[in-house]
């Protein structure tokens, strides 16, 4: 079934200049490149829980997938990345993910699709959806650069994290009522390699990309006066958020990594327990028994370090690459806004061709308009996402931490349990010659 939507697409296309990281990032081939967050959280939206509401983890985690499972009824277009499949070239290697996807949509010729796609084409569909609604909100893909260091290429778990991410980025564009109806979308999805190579040549050429970086650049620098209060409060709540996210991610990370060290500390261990027991004939079934301790919970402790990994570290520095994405945005509508205003002052000073600048700024007015109603509707889209997604990981990750320490407290309960005797056995024990 066609989804309808009531928006206009944006008449005109404004590109921001990327700020300059080539000092402190290595740039690497397009699927060489490292994202930190892209581990997928697969639990939906939750909801506050209540006394009356069951406290085991499957329970709470089950109910926090209940929405997802109503919403999904809704869908009319399903989409799978997996497969991952490694190129060698004389010049290059790269890999490639097969995109799967499923549809009842009528602007579709077929209901089924395969095609391969490796990551550049996923960054030119995120540039496209940019360029044609620039106060959307889209969501950001893996990070392209690396830090030097951090990552061996092409290994297992960096191809994983990537393709979770990759799914996740089409997932969340399918969702999108107006996103999710665009015509580079449909061909991104569609088309063979050879069509979507020869699709992307019908883009812009450079003087006009160029053209639009320049007004985009000069826009910027001139600022805008008169900004609507609804968009500066947008803007001070996205500067705290990005705070406050990026605290929360820089930390989080830093505990990961110390109780990484913590494990391989741990798994040292216990064995020095089990040699020591071996020349400790009257402590050798207490040394056995602390040795069995300390492996258990060495078992659950990397258990939970993993769980962290692939659930609230991904999530939180998922939201600091959208906060990013929002100062982007916000940025453009600034720019639009911008650019209509020096209009207005242009038409105010000048006494020829006044007719040509009065429809030049008609355009703009509602390019203008456009761009407001835009951002104002995905702000709220973008909101019920993100605290959705936080609340699912929060969530998760105090089960799990319950779920942890419960265990570790059996394993050492039990231990003390086996060396309590009876007094009777104590007494005997003393008399024995």
């Amino acid at each position: 079934m066609s989804r309808t939507i009531d928006a206009v697409v944006s008449p005109t296309q404004t590109n921001t200049i990327p700020a300059d990281i080539s000092g402190q990032m290595l740039d690497l081939d397009e699927d060489d490149d490292l994202e930190v967050f892209s581990k997928d959280l697969t639990l939906a939206d939750g909801n506050m829980f209540n006394a009356s509401m069951p406290t085991s983890p499957g329970s709470m985690v089950n109910q926090c997938k209940f929405e997802e499972d109503e919403e999904s009824d809704s869908k009319d277009i399903f989409i799978t990345v997996d497969n991952p499949e490694s190129h060698v070239t004389a010049i290059e290697t790269f890999i490639t993910y097969r995109v799967l996807t499923k549809t009842t949509r009528s602007e579709f010729d077929n209901s089924e699709y395969e095609v391969r796609r490796r990551y550049q084409d996923f960054l030119w569909l995120k540039g496209k959806l940019e360029d044609a609604h620039s106060t959307l909100i889209v969501h950001p893909l893996p990070e392209k650069f690396v830090v030097k260091g951090m990552v061996e290429r092409f290994n297992g778990d960096f191809i994983e994290t990537r393709r979770k991410a990759l799914h996740k980025f089409l997932n969340r564009v399918a969702d999108h009522p107006i996103l999710s109806c665009s015509e580079d979308f449909k061909v991104f999805l569609s088309a063979q390699a050879w069509e979507l190579t020869t699709y992307k040549k019908q883009g812009p050429g450079f003087l006009s990309r160029m053209g639009e970086t320049v007004r985009a650049v000069a826009n910027s620098v001139r600022g805008v006066k008169n900004r609507p209060e609804e968009f500066t409060a947008i803007q001070e709540y996205v500067e705290d958020f990005s705070n406050k996210i990026g605290s929360l991610d820089k930390v989080t990370q830093r505990i990961v990594k110390e109780q990484k060290e913590y494990l391989e500390e741990l798994k040292e261990y216990g064995p020095t327990y089990t040699l020591w027991s071996g020349s400790e004939e009257e402590l050798a079934e207490q040394l056995k028994g602390v040795a069995g301790c300390i492996e258990r919970c060495c078992k659950e402790t990397e258990e939970q370090v993993g769980h962290l990994s692939d659930t609230l570290v991904p999530v939180l520095h998922e939201y600091v690459l959208c906060a990013e994405t929002l100062k982007a945005v916000l940025r453009r509508r600034d720019n639009i806004q911008a650019e209509f205003e020096a209009k207005n002052e242009a038409l105010a000073t000048k006494k020829v061709d006044r007719d040509a600048l009065k429809e030049e700024i008609d355009k703009l007015e509602d390019r203008v308009e456009w761009a407001n109603n835009a951002l104002k509707g995905d702000w709220g889209r973008w909101q019920r996402s993100m605290r959705g997604d936080l609340k699912s990981a929060f969530l998760s990750t105090a089960e799990k931490n319950v779920d942890y320490y419960e265990k570790c407290l059996a394993v050492w309960e039990t231990f003390l349990l086996s060396q309590r005797t009876e007094p009777s056995e104590e007494t005997d024990r003393d008399n024995t010659p």
